[in-house]
């Protein structure tokens, strides 16, 4: 509401375009100031720019001294604009803008910058990024399966499904992107995620079908038992990272929405491309993807994991638990914001200018908090000063409150300012832009980080301020922006992540008939997430490794990379229980034996979780070769997530849980048994 009182009923709105003129000379030279005038004239006539003003057409002669519009420098200046329209048109439109005045005009040098022409840059360089990622990943995905299977003809069935996984999902997305929103973003990293599950889901149903063909079975018969089992894996796998990334449509982000329906399209596609494709491909191979006799003794390493976690449990779980602790502990530090400019490395252009903005003027004048006062009338105005004074001057983190009855600044002797009377009729003419139809609003200055924690403190006693203040106050600007996008996100965390823990135990539950099983599976996975996001609070907050990376510590993580992540990585972690799980069930069923089952479990699905742990923390781990920082994020993370899944958890966690219950893993009430063989998902 209040963004749409600045923007509809006063002269206001908060500057997304930052024109930087710089000159050789002084910036109130005439000459400076006549090609400033002209310039700033220029961009008002463009269609789309609003409250174009700038250091040569904005009068505050009496007002403010130095104006906030000048560089330190004496000779730089600022031009500031908005762009109407809704996101991707503001973000076009910034761009056409640029394009036309970068460079050169009457003598003045000039740059284009701003929130906007950040948002298009970062976009474009994500996508450049992933693009990059993807050409890299390729051949190393080839390499580690050739290894894993030991010949190129067998390795090729996954690459084969793999490559229809990422075309089925460019049509598939093409299609949504006509009826919702689907962002560039989402796009390439999905199209990603497409390449890596769809060889996970491929290789399961080969690695399962070559071990029936050592066991002596007919093509055909292998085919069909590979599917039956393996095959039902891949189906809860997907069923499970389906949940997961579909639970993101609970938050009212289009952003978040955007990554949830194509990271469910992609999952679809490629687990109907497992199930159907690789069967075929099966068949038509047939005696040609026997392995070699050489092949056949594989899975001894595994063997002897088993055997050292069977022999002491409570040392390997104790042990892991005390690594996941450390993994997690700085993740209680996390502290959330909205990406900048410093996502882009140094050296970059857009990067390049917004350092020099940081550094030549005060850029609190372009993060102002926005404070619309509906049912303030001119009548009212000994109230308003009152206020000002009484009610906003002992908040320290305010440095300045400019209203429509005049500018008030702090300084040693207190917090004042002069009344329009005394100023010129310029500066009564310039004060009486904060009066509108909507009432008044007031820019308030912080003296904080603008867009820091600080200033989201600031928003927050705003709102918070008594009922006893005399008027009622509806705040905006970036750092109220931030706190409502996080109010957002933190009140939908319990319901998404209640869904999603929910669900995968019914999952679970419905696959394995196992209480203990199932809550096993949700809580190990959690423990997987936190040692993540301890990581990335150490990496990407604190500025560990920032040199290794190349990336710039902002001392916070943007708020919508944890939620994305904790879906994605959920997901993902749930493929490699449901592998290694099935199989222990599988087993568990033939010899009622629970050590048997966890030792035979392990040994047989080892290989094949930790070779796809591997893939995919390759496709992720190439994000970090990009230059933008949420994709190093995610790349970092999820690599992370992966690998401790697969090796910590899976592989040795896990099963030492397993052995320490004992039965109790199979364990269900009588009911819930009859139950399971009723509706579950097992034969």
């Amino acid at each position: 509401m209040a963004d749409s009182l600045l923007e509809h009923a006063f002269d206001a709105g908060q500057p997304n375009l930052v024109v930087i003129v710089r000159s050789d000379l002084p910036a109130d030279d005439p000459d400076v100031e006549a090609a400033g005038t002209s310039l700033t004239r220029a961009l008002a006539s463009e269609p789309g720019l609003e409250h174009v003003e700038s250091l040569w057409t904005l009068d505050l002669s009496g007002f403010r001294n130095p104006h906030p519009l000048a560089g330190v420098d004496g000779r730089s200046g600022l031009v500031i604009a908005h762009v109407a329209g809704d996101i991707d048109q503001a973000q076009s439109r910034a761009a056409e803008v640029a394009d036309v005045y970068d460079g050169r005009w009457e003598g003045l040098d000039v740059r284009v910058g701003g929130s906007l022409i950040v948002a298009e840059g970062v976009i474009h360089q994500a996508d450049a990024d992933l693009d990059r990622a993807e050409l890299l990943t390729a051949p190393l995905t080839i390499l580690v399966l050739v290894v894993v299977f030991g010949g190129v003809l067998a390795a090729g069935v996954p690459v084969a499904v793999a490559l229809l996984a990422v075309v089925g999902t460019f049509a598939g997305l093409a299609g949504l992107a006509r009826i919702t929103d689907v962002s560039i973003f989402a796009l390439n990293l999905t199209t990603a995620m497409a390449a890596a599950l769809g060889v996970d889901y491929a290789l399961v149903i080969v690695s399962r079908h070559r071990e029936q063909l050592v066991a002596g079975n007919s093509v055909a018969k292998a085919v069909e038992r590979a599917v039956r089992t393996a095959g039902r894996s891949v189906l809860f796998s997907a069923a499970t990272t389906v949940v997961s990334l579909g639970a993101l449509l609970l938050f009212p982000v289009t952003y978040l929405r955007s990554f949830a329906v194509a990271g469910v399209a992609v999952v679809l596609m490629c687990a109907i491309a497992a199930l159907t494709v690789v069967p075929a491909l099966l068949v038509l191979l047939g005696e040609r993807l026997r392995p070699s006799p050489k092949r056949r003794a594989s899975g001894a390493g595994w063997a002897r994991q088993a055997a050292r976690v069977a022999r002491h449990p409570w040392l390997v779980a104790a042990g892991s638990l005390i690594i996941l602790v450390v993994l997690l502990a700085p993740a209680r530090r996390l502290e959330l914001s909205r990406i900048d400019d410093r996502v882009l490395p140094p050296g970059h252009d857009i990067r390049d200018l917004h350092d020099d903005l940081r550094d030549t003027f005060d850029v609190s004048e372009l993060f102002a908090i926005e404070v619309v006062i509906p049912d303030y009338t001119p009548e009212r105005s000994s109230e308003l000063d009152a206020f000002i004074t009484g009610w906003l001057a002992p908040i320290q983190t305010i440095a300045r409150v400019d209203s429509a009855i005049g500018f008030y600044s702090r300084n040693p002797m207190g917090f004042g300012g002069l009344p329009p009377h005394v100023l010129g009729p310029a500066a009564e003419d310039t004060a009486a832009r904060f009066v509108g139809d909507g009432g008044a609003h007031l820019r308030i200055i912080t003296g904080v980080d603008p867009v820091g924690p600080r200033a989201e403190q600031l928003v927050q006693q705003l709102r918070d301020l008594p009922d006893a203040a005399p008027f009622e106050l509806l705040v905006t600007g970036e750092a109220a922006r931030l706190v409502d996008t996080e109010n957002t996100i933190t009140d939908r965390v319990p319901l998404v992540l209640a869904t999603i823990a929910v669900a995968t135990y019914l999952l679970m539950f419905l696959m394995t008939g196992s209480f203990l099983v199932a809550l096993k599976a949700v809580l190990l996975n959690a423990l997987s997430l936190g040692g993540m996001f301890g990581v990335l609070v150490w990496v990407f907050q604190d500025g560990n490794l920032s040199g290794l990376l190349g990336f710039t510590p902002t001392g916070s993580i943007d708020v919508f990379t944890p939620i994305l992540m904790t879906c994605v990585a959920f997901g993902l972690s749930m493929d490699y229980e449901v592998f290694v799980v099935a199989r222990m069930k599988e087993e568990y069923d033939l010899h009622d034996d629970n050590n048997q089952a966890v030792a035979a479990g392990l040994q047989r699905t080892g290989r094949v979780v930790t070779a796809a742990a591997v893939l995919l923390a390759v496709v992720f781990a190439a994000f970090t070769t990009g230059q933008v920082a949420v994709v190093k994020m995610i790349g970092v993370g999820l690599s992370i997530a992966i690998l401790t899944d697969a090796f910590l958890i899976r592989a040795t966690l896990m099963p030492a849980l397993m052995t320490i219950a004992g039965r109790a893993n199979w364990w269900a009430p009588g009911w819930v048994r009859r139950l399971h063989l009723r509706y579950g998902f097992w034969d």
